[in-house]
């Protein structure tokens, strides 16, 4: 299918020129001079990119753009000025434009635009369409990520777009991230993680970018980043909404050009990398406290994917389990009613650690419900009920079961939880956790306690 552009813009040298340009690209491309002539245009033919000057005789290019928006939430809008300026252009993004380019544009620059805009929006169609058809099927016991697997077949095939994961600490997002790359065609290239939470900022900045010999004080030799180790292949950048709002600009130049430069550089150096970023937090809200920049929220969000809550998805418990649980172990059928019963706060990664700890208890045997050490927990977590825990004893139980898992040895634990040492002996002392007890752990003290 190809392309297909409406041009709206009150100059008609302007207009005739990139028609014809898009029409040599092999694109379909129609005229408007007006803002309402454009919205009739957008409407009679679908296009997959709207380019609408700022200003036009009857309506602001920024009021078209909103009417076009609200007559196709997925059509991809490119605002062209020779007016811009940094409020403006806050304004735009704001209202959902892709991007804003200033006259005279380079025409290279802005057929590039033009095509990852095009592929953004005809993604999102499919995206649309594919969740009406879900929301249509009739619902199937045990099958509440049957969704979430589609939308991550459709991210796995459309390669060449950032995709966000969003959901609750521990829901799998970094698992999530590793079935896409495995199931697109990078699944032979690179795969590389950063944690942005888990690094000061010039470390982020340094581990995603690279550095030269001499930019910093520790910097004795010159390092490539993630974006160049990853070649061809997927940056994950999980806990975006921490990433400092110095680096914020850098990441974004890399997701609309492909262009950085390591930190302490001057050459320009190219990223063919997919990048996939995860929160755990509302972007809005983080765009209004002022942590993190609208206009990458708006690049980031192409296709959103939202991992549910363990809680939602208790069908698929039992399945899950058998997966987490040690090789060798089996789990008898009040273990298997207690996990779908008990609400899960800390998500798929509390239910691993859980089933870490009840194998060590049952010492062999198939695991029952006491093993678990769910207790009253399990019962009063009923489905209808979500959550009768603090987010502190979540945390307790979580770090308990690593540190029993290890028989004690801290830098283990704080592997298997995803944390820094240092974060898990803070930690360890405030819930005043006895490692000697983990190291100690027997049947009955773990069970009954």
């Amino acid at each position: 299918m190809p392309l297909s552009v409406i041009v709206v813009d009150d100059d008609a040298t302007v207009r005739e020129a990139l028609v014809d340009f898009f029409e040599l690209q092999g694109a379909v491309a129609r005229a408007a001079a007006t803002a309402s002539e454009g919205r009739r245009l957008a409407a009679q033919h679908a296009c997959d990119v709207a380019i609408v000057d700022l200003r036009l005789p009857d309506a602001p290019g920024l009021t078209l753009l909103e009417a076009l928006r609200a007559d196709d939430p997925e059509l991809a809008v490119i605002v062209l000025t020779g007016h811009a300026d940094v409020p403006t252009a806050v304004r735009a993004m704001r209202q959902g434009a892709v991007d804003l380019l200033e006259k005279p544009v380079d025409l290279a620059v802005l057929l590039a635009t033009v095509e990852r805009a095009a592929e953004g929006a005809r993604m999102r169609r499919e995206l649309a369409i594919l969740r009406t058809t879900h929301d249509r099927e009739p619902p199937v016991p045990g099958d509440e990520m049957l969704g979430v697997e589609r939308l991550l077949q459709l991210a796995a095939r459309n390669d060449d777009v950032p995709v966000l994961l969003t959901g609750e600490t521990g829901t799998g997002k970094g698992y999530a991230a590793r079935r896409i790359h495995d199931r697109g065609p990078r699944a032979a290239r690179p795969f590389v993680a950063i944690n942005a939470a888990s690094l000061a900022g010039a470390l982020v900045e340094s581990e995603l970018f690279g550095h030269e010999k001499g930019a910093f004080t520790d910097a004795r030799s010159a390092k490539r980043g993630l974006l160049e180790v990853a070649g061809t292949g997927t940056v994950f950048l999980d806990e975006v909404a921490e990433l400092p709002l110095d680096v914020q600009p850098r990441l974004l130049r890399v997701l609309e050009d492909g262009t950085f430069r390591r930190v302490g550089g001057v050459a320009e150096l190219r990223s063919a990398a997919r990048l996939i970023v995860a929160t755990n937090q509302l972007l809005d809200a983080a765009v209004a406290s002022g942590r993190f920049r609208a206009d990458l929220r708006y690049r980031l969000q192409v296709l959103v994917i939202e991992l549910p809550p363990l809680r939602e998805r208790r069908g698929e418990i039992p399945a899950l389990a058998a997966a987490l649980a040690p090789r060798d172990a089996t789990l008898t059928d009040d273990a298997i009613r207690a996990l779908v019963a008990y609400s899960w706060p800390g998500n798929i990664r509390e239910l691993k650690h859980v089933l870490w700890r009840a194998a060590i208890v049952a010492e062999g045997r198939p695991i029952k419900a006491a093993h678990l050490g769910l207790g009253s927990a399990a019962k009063a977590a009923a489905p209808a009920d979500t959550g009768p825990m603090t987010l502190e004893e979540a945390e307790r139980r979580a770090i308990e079961a690593a540190l029993i898992a290890t028989g004690g040895n801290k830098v283990q634990a704080a592997k298997v939880l995803g944390i820094a040492r240092s974060t898990l002996q803070e930690r360890v002392h405030k819930l005043g956790i006895s490692v000697e007890r983990a190291r100690a752990a027997k049947p009955r003290t773990a069970m009954d306690r």
